[in-house]
Formats: C-alpha cells, sequence, structure tokens
C-alpha cells in the first residue's frame, strides 16, 4: 500500500523560502523594516495618516515582482512538486506576499497575509489583481471612488485572512512542515501547537525560538534543504 494515500500534509513557509530570489526579508540585517518603521508603512493608521509614504512604499515591493532577477527558486518548484505527486490532502500556507508560490506551480495555496499583485477598494471591499503602481487618488473599477484603493496586505493590528481553513486543516494534518518562518510572529508561530497529531519537519538556516516543537530539521539554505525534504516524501517508504 502506498503510505502517501489519505495522509494531509500542511506546509508553512516565511520569507526565508524567498530570500533566496532576491526578496529582501523585514528581519535580517538589510530587511525592509531597517528603512522603514512599522508604524509608518504597514498599518491601517499609517494609511490614514499619509497614504503617499505607504503607496510609495508597496509600489516598490510590487514593482521587485517584475524584475527578471526575482524569480521562483529550486524550493519554490520541490514543493509545487511535491503537490503534484502527493495523493493525499495537501495545503500550503505562506505568510509571503509574493507570487513565487503561484509562479512555480502551486496550486492549493492560502496567503494568510494578504498578495503584494492584488488591492481591494475599503468603500466597496472589492479585490482585484494589480501589479501597477497604485496612486493615492486611484478610481476603484468597481464602485468608482477614489482615494479607497490599498494594497491587499495584512498590515499589524489586522487578522490574517483564511484562518478557519486553515485551523481545520492543521488540526486534521498528519504532516506539518516549517519552511523559512521566524517562529516569533503569532499566529503562525503557534501552528506547530495546533498541529497537535502530525509528525512535523523544520527546514531553517538556524534553529528558532519554536525549533523544540519540531521532531525532524533540516538546517541550511531552502533551496538545498527543500529539496532533500521533498525527496524524503516522495520516497513513500521513509514515511
Amino acid at each position: 500500500m502506498d503510505l502517501r494515500l489519505f495522509k494531509n500534509i500542511v506546509i508553512l513557509t516565511g520569507a526565508g523560502i524567498s530570500a533566496e530570489s532576491g526578496i529582501r526579508t523585514f528581519r535580517d540585517q538589510n530587511g525592509l523594516w531597517e528603512e522603514h518603521r512599522i508604524e509608518d508603512v504597514a498599518t491601517p493608521e499609517a494609511f490614514a495618516r499619509n497614504p503617499a509614504l505607504v503607496q510609495r512604499f508597496y509600489n516598490l515591493r510590487r514593482a521587485q515582482l517584475k524584475s527578471n532577477d526575482v524569480q521562483p527558486n529550486a524550493a519554490h518548484f520541490a514543493l509545487a512538486e511535491l503537490e503534484a505527486a502527493w495523493e493525499g490532502n495537501f495545503l500550503l500556507v505562506t505568510q509571503n506576499v509574493d507570487n513565487l508560490h503561484r509562479r512555480a506551480g502551486s496550486k492549493n495555496l492560502l496567503h494568510m497575509h494578504g498578495r503584494l499583485d492584488k488591492v481591494y477598494c475599503q468603500f466597496c471591499s472589492e479585490k482585484f489583481e494589480w501589479l501597477e503602481d497604485l496612486a493615492v487618488d486611484e478610481t476603484c473599477p468597481h464602485c468608482g471612488r477614489k482615494g479607497g484603493v490599498r494594497p491587499d496586505i495584512v498590515w499589524f493590528g489586522e487578522m490574517p485572512y483564511h484562518m478557519e481553513e486553515i485551523y481545520d486543516a492543521l488540526d486534521k494534518a498528519d504532516y506539518f512542515i516549517s519552511i523559512g518562518t521566524s517562529g516569533n510572529v503569532y499566529p503562525a508561530a503557534g501552528f506547530v501547537q495546533v498541529a497537535w497529531k502530525a509528525q512535523k519537519f523544520e527546514v531553517n538556516t538556524k534553529e528558532t525560538e519554536i525549533s523544540s516543537s519540531f521532531s525532524e530539521h533540516f538546517i541550511g539554505p531552502a533551496t538545498v534543504e527543500v529539496r532533500k525534504l521533498v525527496n524524503y516524501f516522495l520516497d513513500s517508504d521513509a514515511l
């Protein structure tokens, strides 16, 4: 019998999986927050106070997605390969707002912190894809009002997306895998505890604050270690 049948996998990815694709992370030495205070660019209050600064900050990040230098890496492609081959339930949850998982071919994917390539209107709540610069007085194509279109990003103080679906999957998970996450941002840092019956794997370049909650560890660059982990999972004799 194929041991992969009817097995539930939940994978959580963080900034570490995209760092090797040229996406700057928030908490590393050269992270984005060094140039801007969180309070100035990543809260609803910041957008109300200085929408021009907030829009400029996210316009620059959005433009990075279109750079030829930013491409899905081997770790993104390995997870898409695992999803395609897995015969049980598979859910990929990412804290990242980039589009690299989707570009690599991931399908069953939830962006818990929103998407950089989407925006939404605060007046009518409609969401739509957007890869260009966003002006402060942008007109919503749905309701026609100006000044209410903002990045579809979960800012500090806002509730992450898809939480009910994520918690339900974690409760049923046979395997929980955390890749490139800092382990100190909640609620994601608590997912390892919610996955109460799962065998737990951590992939990171170093130990994190929650490493003791995992039974298996793959320490090193995501492009190397995720490939090893996927090979392990696709060898059903190992499970």
